[in-house]
């Protein structure tokens, strides 16, 4: 029936004068224009009722609760970390842990980055944390390239390798890169075997702080410092005047007292040091890879292949997996990749005075700092 309808209707098309026709397309357009338009305040009036009924629901979330923030985060969460194989195989895994760069506890800035970067102790302490929870983890290498960092950072990894070496019985390598000195050598004395190219740079094994006098700046500029303080010392350290000699002897035991435990790390993990060798190592020098091996700091000169081929002596393994934790969206296609926000930027951060105080409180450091 429709179908005839449709003829009927065509044949009253083609029989109508030109001028009728037009008068009826031009009809037929007004009407079809008509409905669009209502359709769009219909539409309008829908989504201006969406808004609406929004606005209420945010305003019954704030009555109801006091008080609502709403935060949009444009920075990506880091993702968890996934293994990857590097090179071998068999039932055993050797694990590459990348310690490079300055050792410290404070969050990175996300400059020119939208993803979230994961300070250098919350890494090591996740890597760990999933290495542990692998039994077929039988050796954790150590890859080191640091300056070394603040004592308290460099002494919280050293911690916290010992206490994995402790839960999983494994077998922990340190491999030395261009650098490890400072707290990058202070870490490698928790592991049993330490291998060092012959051109790393190593050892100033001392502590140090540093504060800038600015006193004579400020009086230049004509600026001055004013402070109220409940005692004598309680702006010890200050930049904006000279530390007495009292305030001096305070904080060089300070400094003596980390210096202590700085040589007792040494002496637990490098048991066949002589005090000849710590009294030499001491003063806070540094030393070539073949220096280094004559001073006993170090047990071979080699690299990251010989680190690997000495665990798996260690073992009796002929054959093992190397393999890598990295996040996803990261380069990791061999032993010698680094870590996502590590790669060798310490003399960068060394340069923008990220390392130097920014704040009154002094910072005792292992850290090489010519």
């Amino acid at each position: 029936m429709e179908y005839i309808n449709q003829i009927a209707l065509l044949y009253a098309l083609c029989s109508m004068p030109y001028a009728n026709l037009f008068k009826l397309i031009g009809k037929r357009n007004k009407e079809k224009k008509k409905v669009r338009e209502t359709n769009m305040k219909v539409g309008n009036s829908q989504w201006n009722g969406f808004l609406k009924w929004c606005l209420v629901a945010a305003w019954l979330t704030v009555t109801a609760s006091g008080c609502a923030f709403v935060n949009v985060s444009l920075y990506q969460p880091a993702l968890p970390l996934q293994e990857k194989v590097i090179e071998g195989e068999g039932p055993g895994k050797i694990l590459v842990m990348d310690i490079s760069g300055v050792l410290a506890y404070e969050e990175k800035k996300k400059e020119g980055s939208f993803r979230e970067e994961i300070n250098m102790i919350t890494r090591v302490k996740e890597e760990l944390g999933k290495a542990a929870k692998d039994i077929d983890i039988k050796a954790l290498i150590l890859r080191i390239q640091s300056p070394g960092g603040t004592v308290n950072a460099s002494d919280l990894i050293h911690h916290e390798i010992l206490e994995y070496k402790k839960r999983r019985n494994v077998i922990v390598v340190a491999c030395f890169l261009g650098m490890a000195t400072s707290g990058g050598y202070y870490v490698a004395t928790a592991a049993d075997h330490i291998v060092a190219q012959p051109t790393t740079l190593t050892g100033s094994i001392g502590t140090i702080a540093l504060k800038f006098n600015v006193e004579g700046l400020m009086e230049k500029v004509g600026v001055e410092e004013e402070t109220v303080k409940s005692g004598e010392k309680k702006d010890m350290w200050s930049p904006f005047r000279p530390a007495s000699s009292e305030e001096k002897k305070i904080l060089q035991s300070i400094i003596d007292e980390y210096q202590g435990k700085f040589l007792e790390v040494v002496r637990a993990g490098r048991k066949n040091m002589t005090e000849a060798d710590l009294a030499t190592v001491n003063d806070g020098r540094v030393f070539s890879g073949s220096q280094a091996f004559k001073l006993r700091l170090v047990d071979q000169l080699g690299y990251l292949d010989d680190a690997v081929d000495w665990a798996k002596n260690a073992l009796g393994m002929e054959r093992a997996m190397v393999v890598m934790y990295h996040r996803p969206g990261t380069y990791v296609e061999n032993i010698y990749s680094m870590s996502q926000g590590e790669a060798w930027s310490w003399a960068e951060r060394l340069q923008r005075g990220e390392l130097l105080p920014q704040r009154q409180t002094p910072h005792f450091m292992y850290l090489w700092l010519p």
